[in-house]
């Protein structure tokens, strides 16, 4: 690893996110006792003392010090709302044209847009926010269903958790998989996980008033295990169906058959976390027919397999 990829700097305003900031300072501000390499050396950057919830937080180095290191790290910022700190993101923006590998984690990707750093750029945040980040900086390329996005010299993490395994990215480029593998291993997690955020989104159907497909959507939501058509759907509402496709669009958003499939992926969801049923008989509680079908659709939607699924998320 370069010299100056060494140094860390973690960038600390107030509005941020502890957990990420925490996260950061967990998985570079000590090697494990395993682990002979040179480490890497952290600093935390900031005007003045940083209030994280309960806490304050002191800053070791002024934020213009972000300009002096190798990689500058931009934890999440809590208001997403409004615009993110004005000298905070000249900070971020003077790091990177300094020569600094910058990195957001969760909702730290509206500092870097916000500097420039993503145009023409693929990136992601937390899937709560991809909306609000694409419909803000539409130069932003925005990924809702990635853990984490590496474009070389700037990367974005999703949500959370996700910033762990954008953290173990960085350590897994910078000294291989064996070393990632041994600090995952200190901090008990897993040193690379499979899929994306969506099998982490939850899929909630619109209120039941005020629309056109007010009745309809629970109705079908009790019939997922019938092989229902689109046909079907418009016959129910008394609608044709390009009219019932027209009202889903201004609903759901999307088409009655994808978001069709999306219940029936999210009941198998339910089903796998909840229950011992096999995947054939998950497949047709869903309406999905076989376990061939449901093993297509959901490996294509959450990014993981049916068992793999299962095994991450059962109680």
């Amino acid at each position: 690893m370069p010299a100056d990829r060494r140094s860390v700097a973690l960038a600390a305003t107030d509005g941020m996110l502890h957990f990420e900031l925490a996260l950061a300072y967990e998985v570079f501000g000590s090697a494990p006792d395993a682990v002979s390499v040179p480490w890497y050396d952290v600093r935390v950057c900031g005007t003045q003392p940083v209030r994280l919830g309960r806490f304050l937080l002191e800053p070791d180095h002024p934020l213009d010090a972000l300009a002096g290191a190798g990689t500058v790290i931009v934890p999440g910022i809590a208001n997403v709302d409004d615009d993110p700190p004005a000298e905070l993101v000249e900070e971020v923006r003077a790091a990177h044209e300094a020569g600094a590998r910058v990195v957001s984690l969760c909702t730290g990707a509206f500092v870097l847009a916000a500097a420039g750093l993503l145009d023409g750029l693929h990136a992601t945040t937390h899937w709560a926010h991809t909306d609000v980040l694409a419909d803000r900086h539409p130069r932003v390329t925005v990924d809702p269903d990635v853990l984490y996005v590496d474009n070389g010299s700037v990367l974005t993490s999703a949500g959370k958790a996700a910033a762990m395994d954008l953290c173990l990215h960085l350590v897994r480029r910078d000294h291989g998989p064996a070393v990632a593998n041994v600090v995952a291993r200190r901090l008990v997690v897993p040193p690379h996980r499979a899929g994306g955020q969506a099998q982490f989104v939850t899929t909630p159907v619109p209120a039941q008033d005020g629309h056109a497909l007010a009745e309809l959507l629970p109705w079908v939501l009790r019939r997922l295990d019938q092989p229902l058509t689109v046909e079907d759907l418009a016959r129910r509402a008394n609608l044709s169906s390009r009219h019932l496709t027209r009202h889903f669009r201004a609903v759901t958003g999307t088409t009655p058959l994808q978001w069709l499939l999306t219940q029936r992926i999210r009941r198998a969801q339910e089903l796998l976390e909840a229950t011992d049923d096999s995947v054939e008989a998950i497949a047709a509680a869903a309406g999905m027919g076989t376990a061939t079908t449901l093993r297509r659709h959901f490996h294509r939607t959450v990014g993981v397999p049916p068992d793999t699924y299962r095994h991450t998320f059962r109680s």
